[in-house]
């Protein structure tokens, strides 16, 4: 597999775009004034405590209240405690008396808000380097899952005698397994560094301070995204490419070798059609190459993924139509997920199919290509109704939820009411109006595709209703007004 990393850069946006051997697999976005909160640690203010939701709201000095959870307060191990008992014991302890209103506490938001949810926030401190992930509240030596288990231990020996006596919990990351001692030992000095600076800032700044800003976009591309795959990281910006080259050499110099200045004539983005497959990734339909389809709706709750067969006929029988096309869904439902940063609960509803290895095929294949997701993700299997539930883990907002709002005329709701539904609530109206007042003329102010039909189709009915209420009807045409909106305006 081939990997590059384009990045556009602008004052008010970055965009970074992974494309793996030619396609677009994923989208980051960050707008200078809308930057995430995530990895960010701050001085909070214990404001309300719930015991009823085993919960706490927090001031750290934005907009809404942070939210804390009884599972997300740290219990340090006591009393010959081991950690995991210490672990097992955190939830079990009611918050109430753990946490109390005004006091003061080093918190980390582990989720930005998203819609109408506050940040939530822990108060387990991590702090992620390039090979390491710190954890100065705690003793424990981690090694990622994704590092095959016979090396784990080897691993697990070396970053011990790298921590030596001075302790703190150390997890090391995917691409540290290469690493040699020097570089983690580099990594470990940086991390307490800024440990330290985020204690030193806890004892001179007030409640609802800024302790430590996370990395910005830029520089968790190097962090993050670079891998053993990523060939090239291009980037538009001369200035940017300076800094980001600077930073790299001092934390990550093998991803910044990587990187080139982009100075060709075309925007960057345009080398692969990134900003097409922006346009498609806010679509709720995703058409696939046999003729099938998906269809994209994304709701607060969950996100449901629908597949149809469309105008594919290509295999020589009904099964295996729809086994094609599931099999095809399953590789561009994996992809859509990381283009357009879905997360949270995902229904999948295949195609119904009747053989049992048709059904442990697609499975397979789903999985296969959800284990190229750098985001968590769990895969059940299909219900007895045929669907299929599967969790990724959301942290940031959606593609959809950052570059989009609800449109002013439907309000989220994705339909509006036809016209003739329109002008026959305006008849209903004013006949309650003319109930209860009694004006010389009722004016009708509606859409221009509503006012037409009234004067055209309905035109027999609108005056009949004068007729009948004795009072004359005029009609204007007010082109700024969405579908469903009117106003009847008694003179």
């Amino acid at each position: 597999m081939q990997e590059d990393i384009l990045i556009n850069w602008s004052p008010q946006e970055t965009r970074v775009a992974v494309v793996e051997n030619g396609a677009v697999q994923e989208l980051h976005v960050e707008r200078t004034v809308e930057r995430g909160l995530v990895g960010n640690v701050y001085l909070g203010k214990v404001a309300r405590v719930l015991p009823g939701m085993q919960s706490a709201f927090m001031d750290i000095g934005l907009e809404r209240a942070a939210f804390l959870h009884v599972a997300d307060v740290w219990h340090p191990p006591v009393d010959g405690e081991t950690l995991s008992q210490a672990r097992h014991a955190q939830p079990t302890i009611p918050i109430e008396k753990q946490v109390y209103e005004g006091q003061a506490l080093m918190v980390q938001v582990i989720k930005d808000p998203i819609g109408s949810k506050g940040a939530r926030l822990s108060t387990q401190i991590s702090l992620a380097g390039r090979l390491l992930v710190f954890l100065p509240q705690d003793d424990h030596i981690g090694i990622s899952q994704k590092i095959p288990l016979e090396q784990r231990e080897s691993l697990r020996q070396r970053l011990h005698s790298l921590v030596g006596e001075r302790g703190g919990g150390f997890i090391l990351r995917t691409n540290g397994e290469d690493a040699t001692d020097q570089e983690l030992a580099e990594d470990i000095a940086y991390l307490r560094k800024t440990w330290a600076r985020i204690k030193d800032s806890a004892q001179r700044l007030p409640p609802q301070s800024l302790l430590h800003l996370d990395l910005n976009l830029l520089q968790r591309v190097l962090r993050d995204l670079v891998s053993e795959h990523t060939q090239t990281i291009r980037v538009d910006s001369r200035e940017q490419f300076e800094q980001l080259r600077i930073f790299g050499m001092e934390f990550m110099p093998a991803a910044a070798a990587k990187l080139q200045h982009y100075q060709g004539e075309r925007p960057i983005f345009d080398l692969f059609g990134v900003d097409e497959e922006i346009r498609k990734a806010l679509s709720r339909r995703v058409e696939l190459k046999s003729g099938g389809y998906l269809i994209v709706d994304q709701t607060e709750a969950l996100t449901t993924i629908d597949v149809n067969t469309g105008g594919y006929v290509g295999a020589r029988n009904f099964d295996d139509t729809i086994f094609k096309t599931n099999l095809e869904a399953a590789q561009s439902i994996a992809r859509q997920l990381r283009l357009r940063n879905l997360g949270g609960i995902v229904i999948v509803d295949f195609i119904d199919m009747t053989r049992e290895e048709h059904q442990e095929a697609v499975l397979t294949e789903f999985r296969k290509q959800l284990a190229r997701d750098r985001v968590k993700t769990m895969v059940g299997s299909f219900s007895q109704l045929g669907l299929l539930e599967m969790t990724r883990k959301r942290t940031r907002e959606s593609l959809a939820h950052m570059l989009c709002e609800p449109c002013p005329s439907c309000e989220g709701k994705g339909i509006v009411k036809t016209a003739r539904s329109v002008a026959y609530d305006i008849l209903r109206e004013i006949l309650r109006e003319a109930r209860q007042f009694n004006p010389s003329e009722f004016r009708v102010v509606a859409a221009p595709q509503v006012i037409e039909l009234l004067l055209d189709e309905e035109s027999q009915h609108l005056a009949g209703l004068s007729d009948f209420i004795g009072k004359p009807i005029s009609l204007q045409s007010e082109a700024s007004l969405g579908q469903e909106q009117y106003d009847i305006v008694l003179t």
